[in-house]
């Protein structure tokens, strides 16, 4: 039992403590400097969509209103639309916008290879309905491409600060903190393993096409680049604005999606654990060892209560972590103002590592495209769809025919965009 212990326990302060500050260390000793100088090259904006008509009309008015002159096509791309999106696109009417109807819902991947085919500018930016680019930051962004060994770079995602549950708040405060940190110590030393796939670019040429139905098309892509030889890196000056769930449900179902998404790009992107990945170290290190963890804290609370019975030691450890989880499961359910500062981060580590063995579930035994997981019952994101659906530029549309769409735009904006 004390092998099952100590092989527990340094595996889960590997995880969180170990890698990290293996990282730091490493950015600080060994950085790898980049070249970044003003440049301009023409770039491609892809952006898929399902199910997207209520917020469509704002980010497309958001997108023609960049302030970066180097912007030659934005394409969109309706992946199986159902709620008027696919109408709403073929009214359409600007020199710079390309559509894309796939009448089948195939999954993002699908959408975004077929933009990437119609793809024609030096560099392809990959965006997602919600986010909002900040002044600058597409600029900001290409700059890094004056590096020849740049073949992806990605933003820094800024969390719009809204109402929160105390554990939610958790997860987009600190654990998020956390995890940009860890990525940017990576980019310093090298290349992060994945990247916020709501406003990222790479070299055209440098794009590989996506296996149908992958979830993580913004870790698959940018491990693709790196194995050409080339390096992904994270410029913390560009900008992008996001928000995060506002409830844990709705951080653990998009968790729980993600995570599942990890075993599937193993499955279909196998080489990813082979040495043929070149960041296959910090792979491992980063995202499989998390994918562990749940696991080892099992083994560990297993191990510790049967070696308390010989030891105080053992037995004030194992008290220890009991009363820890308690403290984690109260706080999903009360605010404990007391212990609310230990409480909500235990209890958000409680939601990934629970999020963690149920995606491997979903995985394991899901029932047709995995990617269809993925529910949304966010009430905040339909109220702001419906006043985004109110806002629709007509100066960008040609008038509907027939049957009035205007109606369907309304009528179906409670969908929620999936990508």
């Amino acid at each position: 039992m004390k092998i099952i212990f100590w092989l527990s326990m340094i595996g889960i302060l590997y995880t969180y403590l170990g890698y990290p500050a293996v990282m730091w260390m490493l950015a600080r000793l060994r950085p790898r400097p980049w070249t970044a100088k003003p440049i301009s090259p023409s770039v491609s904006v892809v952006l898929a969509v399902h199910n997207g008509a209520a917020l469509l009309p704002r980010k497309i008015e958001h997108l023609l209103g960049l302030d970066y002159p180097g912007i030659k096509e934005i394409i969109i791309i309706s992946d199986g639309s159902t709620d008027g999106t696919a109408e709403l696109l073929a009214r359409l009417r600007h020199p710079r916008l390309t559509t894309i109807i796939l009448d089948e819902h195939r999954g993002k991947a699908v959408a975004v290879n077929a933009g990437v085919a119609k793809a024609t500018a030096d560099v392809i930016l990959f965006v997602d309905i919600r986010p909002e680019i900040a002044s600058g930051a597409i600029q900001q962004l290409v700059s890094n491409f004056a590096d020849p060994k740049v073949g992806c770079v990605a933003g820094e995602l800024i969390l719009r600060r809204e109402s929160h549950d105390g554990v939610s708040a958790a997860v987009s405060g600190v654990y998020w903190r956390y995890e940009k940190w860890i990525r940017t110590c990576e980019s310093i030393c090298g290349s992060p393993v994945g990247v916020y796939g709501g406003f990222y670019a790479i070299r055209r040429e440098l794009a590989v096409p996506q296996p149908a139905g992958i979830i993580l098309d913004d870790m698959f892509q940018p491990l693709s680049i790196i194995r050409q030889g080339y390096r992904s890196v994270l410029d913390v000056n560009a900008y992008v604005y996001d928000t995060w769930p506002t409830r844990i449900e709705e951080e653990f179902h998009r968790k729980v999606r993600t995570l599942a998404g990890n075993f599937q790009l193993f499955r279909l992107a196998p080489w990813t654990l082979t040495p043929r990945n070149p960041v296959l170290f910090q792979l491992v290190s980063h995202k499989v060892m998390r994918l562990v963890v749940p696991y080892l804290l099992v083994l560990l609370l297993i191990s510790t209560l049967a070696l308390s019975g010989g030891s105080l030691i053992y037995a004030a450890f194992a008290a220890l972590q009991i009363f820890g989880w308690i403290v984690a499961i109260a706080g999903l359910r009360y605010r404990i103002p007391a212990l609310h500062r230990v409480a909500a981060p235990a209890s958000a580590l409680l939601v990934l590592k629970v999020a963690a063995v149920v995606g491997l579930y979903r995985f394991l035994f899901t029932r047709g495209p995995l990617w269809k997981i993925w529910t949304s019952h966010e009430p905040g994101e339909r109220t702001a769809a419906l006043e985004t659906a109110n806002s629709e530029p007509p100066e960008l549309f040609a008038p509907a025919a027939g049957n009035d769409r205007r109606r369907i735009l309304l009528n179906d904006s409670h969908r929620r965009e999936e990508h």
